[in-house]
């Protein structure tokens, strides 16, 4: 049975206007308009909403969207709307009850959104309001991962240049992009500079940078290999391209360590509020999550910024499916197939990964598990989903029992 006394709204939002279909309890359509994007709009479009309903409160008028971010779901909660979301593919399926034929255009999209949240509201998701700390680290978080991958782009054309003429420096570092190896590239560009450069300078700058691991004869030595032959103007031409890459790749390292500072201050921030209002639950979350093994600072601001909703409710279930680590059984007859999740969120799919290898690494459990998994015959990255899962669940019932990881008991329990 539907509530009577609400009514129902979806909104089929794109860049420039948005198309608003609005039903009484009973589905039948109340109206319909279009609203260009902008303040005056959305303004315009709460406006009528509750105009049009009779609607004394906000929270009288549901409202269904497929995204569940942006201006258009922040203006309608911050008006007291009750705003749910639906997954594109779950919308698609609904599409099918007005439509055999596939026909689909905006009003029609809108008119589907609202009976479905009148008839299903089980299939959405009400959306709440962020913690505007959350919402600050989740901009942070995905900063530092745009930066880290144009980091890994200049790094690989610079990598390629140095092999057209120079591939000896190559052999002293894998991260192209540390500042001790674009200090060395800025004093010897070339294999000619090489020759002429004296073991006190390159000293100097090994110890300038804290490198430990070769002395400045070892460095002379891999950098004074017999060069290559190129043609004339090669080196030049290379030479001049990487020092374009260098300025570029040194601009990135600076904001990419001043998006791992901002995101360690906006973790902090968390705990730091657990003393002032203790009754909040995810403040505490930060302290626990960072126990776990192979948890670290991207992994967890990862965690904090994409699966907040999830873990404050401590949902196991809804944690493994927007990780991708909940398998997909499709079972007809006597066929009986079980294949990896896709429909996933693709960077808490990535810090799952992260987590688990690492968790490899360093806890006893989880290097067993995977142990045991790869000897039956599962690939690394099927491996790897499977101890991300026992990951979860362990990281669950230490949200519920409020307790931080203790390595001790975890290897007791192994020995057992």
């Amino acid at each position: 049975m539907t509530d009577q006394r609400h009514c129902y709204a979806g909104v089929d939002w794109a860049s420039e206007s948005h198309h608003v279909f609005l039903t009484d309890g009973d589905g039948r359509k109340i109206g319909e308009r279009v609203f260009r994007h902008g303040g005056e709009g959305l303004a315009e479009m709460a406006a009528w909403l509750m105009a049009t309903s009779g609607a004394i409160e906000g929270d009288e008028i549901q409202v269904a969207i497929e995204v569940p971010h942006g201006p258009v779901v922040e203006t309608l909660m911050e008006r007291g709307f009750k705003v749910h979301a639906i997954n594109p593919k779950q919308m698609d399926r609904f599409r099918d009850r007005f439509t055999l034929a596939g026909a689909k255009d905006d009003s029609r999209d809108a008119e589907v959104m609202a009976s479905a949240l009148r008839t299903d509201p089980r299939c959405f998701r009400l959306l709440a309001v962020a913690d505007p700390v959350v919402i600050e680290l989740r901009e942070w978080s995905r900063i530092a991962e745009d930066l880290s991958a144009e980091r890994n782009r200049l790094t690989n054309r610079m990598r390629e240049q140095l092999w057209r003429y120079f591939p000896a420096l190559l052999e002293l570092e894998n991260d192209l992009g540390a500042e001790w190896l674009l200090d060395l590239w800025e004093t010897v560009p070339t294999p000619d500079k090489v020759a002429r450069i004296r073991e006190a300078t390159i000293a100097k700058l090994l110890k300038r940078h804290r490198i430990r691991r070769f002395d400045a004869a070892r460095v002379l030595d891999i950098l004074r290999q017999p060069p290559l032959k190129v043609a004339a103007g090669t080196t030049e031409s290379a030479s001049a391209h990487v020092t374009t890459l260098i300025a570029r790749i040194r601009l990135v390292n600076r904001q990419l360590k001043q998006a791992h500072h901002r995101l360690d201050g906006l973790t902090a921030s968390l705990v730091a509020a657990a003393e002032t209002e203790p009754g909040q639950k995810k403040q505490h979350d930060v302290e626990i999550l960072a126990s776990l093994p192979g948890v670290g600072r991207i992994v967890l601001a990862t965690l904090l910024a994409e699966a907040f909703d999830a873990l404050q409710r401590r949902d196991y279930a809804a944690l493994r499916s927007l990780t991708g680590v909940a398998p997909v059984t499709k079972r007809s007859g006597k066929s009986c197939i079980v294949v990896r999740r896709q429909a996933c969120h693709d960077r808490l799919a990535n810090a799952m990964y992260h987590w688990a290898r690492v968790a490899v690494q360093r806890d006893l459990r989880s290097r067993l598990k995977y142990a045991a998994l790869r000897s039956r015959g599962h690939s690394h990255g099927r491996a790897l989903r499977s101890v991300a899962d026992r990951l979860l669940a362990v990281a669950c019932a230490m949200l519920k029992t409020g307790t931080t990881f203790d390595p001790s008991l975890a290897a007791q329990k192994s020995a057992c």
